[in-house]
């Protein structure tokens, strides 16, 4: 029982990293093509069908791009930066229920890595370590304005943190529970925790987009800068590792939010598995959709916002679900 555990597991890891490592790839054509759809542009056309092997193009000249390591960066940091944040990611991905479970050959096959019962804690705690990447790597440069860039990212990491943590505390109380398959089941009963907990979506929702990076809370590296911020001194697959973190993370927060406040999976049909997945893809092109509309925000914008608009909106709301649940 316990090889067939350990095979199994060892099947899921692999499974999780070639599915997420490829569509992080594929997430960049999705965001080129909607970006350029709304921008009345075409986006990639030239390479492939409609451009679909611009990912293969893509993929093949980071990996056979030069590596250089410029002369006065701390190396050993400099190096492993890059492979905290892509790691950081996948590791987050090993709590998230991405189907219910069902039975292949005879045996019960859940896809969930690991169900601990600190799971949405664990997602969030190792998502917010991938941070560490980009610090680093801003730290470890020998160029003033990655250093700038890592300082800014820690200025605003503690603020949408804090508003990430207050926000899920409601609906935690309501669970009673820190385990994904836990919320999925709750809601089965209860209905989805959005209609009780609206605002706590919402909050939860902001700061999904400065925890993944993406406009308008791209402040760690903002793409109409001269420079590309923490990642100015990097090249070909470490530079690429950072992207993939990024678009992993995407993903990954995709899934958690439907399984948090919009039902999971229900029942473990095949009808709510491809509930979860339709969910799932609304949520990702919300983040493409946003960086098409929104400008970026100014770091003391993002701060202001976080510390004195969405954490006393997010602690009332754990004062009032206390109080309705005592009552």
């Amino acid at each position: 029982m316990d090889n067939a555990y350990l095979i199994e597991t060892i099947i899921k890891v692999v499974v999780i990293l070639l599915i997420f490592s490829a569509l992080a790839g594929i997430g960049t054509y999705f965001e080129r093509k909607v970006l350029a759809f709304m921008q009345r542009r075409l986006g990639p056309m030239n390479v492939g069908p409609f451009g679909l092997l611009q990912v293969g193009a893509d993929g093949i000249k980071l990996f056979t791009k030069e590596d250089i390591i410029p002369t006065n960066v701390v190396g050993p940091i400099f190096k492993i930066a890059p492979v905290i944040t892509a790691a950081t990611a996948f590791m987050a991905a090993a709590a998230i229920p991405f189907l219910p479970s069902f039975e292949l050959f005879g045996h019960e096959v859940h896809p969930i890595v690991a169900d601990i019962n600190i799971g949405i804690l664990y997602v969030l705690g190792v998502m917010a370590v991938g941070l560490f990447g980009p610090l680093l790597g801003g730290m470890a440069s020998a160029n003033k304005f990655s250093l700038l860039s890592a300082a800014r990212a820690a200025a605003v990491f503690i603020s949408y943190e804090v508003v990430t943590g207050l926000a899920i505390l409601a609906p935690i109380m309501m669970v009673g529970s820190l385990s994904l398959i836990d919320f999925n089941n709750y809601q089965i009963e209860h209905g989805w925790i959005v209609w009780s907990q609206p605002v706590a979506f919402v909050l939860f929702w902001i700061a999904a987009f400065a925890e993944t990076g993406r406009t308008p809370f791209h402040l760690i590296a903002n793409d109409h800068e001269i420079i590309d911020g923490f990642g100015t001194e990097y090249s070909g697959m470490r530079w690429g590792l950072f992207f993939i973190g990024e678009y992993a993370n995407m993903f990954f927060i995709s899934f958690v939010i439907p399984i948090l406040f919009l039902g999971g999976f229900g029942d473990g049909s095949v009808l709510g598995a491809v509930a979860l997945f339709g969910k799932m893809a609304f949520f990702f092109f919300f983040f493409l959709w946003t960086r098409a509309a929104w400008p970026d925000v100014r770091p003391d914008q993002l701060m202001w916002l976080c510390w004195k608009v969405l954490m006393p909106v997010a602690v009332i709301n754990v004062v009032i679900t206390g109080l309705v649940m005592m009552f």
